[in-house]
């Protein structure tokens, strides 16, 4: 892809897309079926998307997360802090 559209994204979203690498690398390569990687990667999108994720949230996706050792879903953390 071109720099102008990947500047198009960062000025509209205002996360620099080496942000955005970095979170899709580390959800890539992350083992979900270790609660320590799952919750370093909900706590980045939160950050990403400067939202605090309330512990209960935080734990809720945890848990599911764990339980069912699928990958992270974004649109689901994205609709679990769009609830608060």
């Amino acid at each position: 892809m071109n720099d102008s559209f990947f500047r198009k994204i960062e000025s509209k979203t205002g996360v620099p897309m080496e942000e955005v690498f970095a979170l899709a690398n580390a959800i890539q390569y992350a083992d979900f079926n270790d609660e320590r990687q799952v919750r370093k990667i909900i706590r980045k999108v939160g950050k990403l998307a400067k939202k605090e994720v309330p512990q209960q949230t935080e734990d809720e996706l945890v848990n599911s997360i764990v339980k069912n050792g699928k990958a992270v879903n974004i649109k689901d953390i994205q609709d679990m802090l769009g609830r608060q």
